[in-house]
């Protein structure tokens, strides 16, 4: 039987349409400098194709997959062998787990909870490969991570004798 290798992804960027950041998340380290020249590069590469064009592209030794969701792109970096195919189901995937949480994700909810959207994302992905496919194991880690923050909140809040 042969099995299919999961996309290794160097980077993945969410950004607004009007060039936005909104979430990055590095598998490979870079400096600074070169991270925030990947940004521009693939926020001005990605906006400035025509909506119906191909969702894959050739951008120095990698290739980009990004897919838009309302007003959000989803955009990653990955090495020249991996698939393309399955890392716009790794995106959709994450799209899914946001909506799940968010009940239809938007621009908003990536703003205001951050913190949030980065949390189902290391349960989702570790190292830039998939860690956890299960929609609901990954929707119980998340409720049993507010849980406890609601509990942390409601100890901190009462007073101390």
């Amino acid at each position: 039987m042969y099995v299919l290798p999961v996309p290794q992804m160097r980077f993945l960027l969410l950004f607004s349409r009007q060039g936005k950041l909104r979430l990055q998340k590095w598998f490979t380290p870079l400096v600074e400098r070169e991270r925030k020249k990947v940004v521009r590069d693939m926020t001005l590469m990605v906006l400035g194709r025509p909506p119906r064009s191909c969702n894959f592209l050739h951008w120095k030794d990698l290739k980009v997959v990004y897919k838009r969701y309302a007003s959000l792109y989803f955009c990653c970096g990955l090495d020249d062998k991996d698939n393309e195919l399955l890392a716009l189901e790794v995106l959709h995937r994450y799209v899914e787990l946001l909506d799940k949480y968010f009940g239809n994700v938007c621009e908003l909810d990536i703003i205001f909870n951050f913190e949030k959207a980065y949390f189902i994302l290391d349960e989702f992905l570790m190292g830039g490969e998939v860690q956890e496919t299960s929609k609901v194991t990954v929707a119980k880690s998340i409720e049993a991570s507010d849980m406890l923050q609601e509990t942390m909140e409601e100890y901190m809040s009462k007073p101390a004798f």
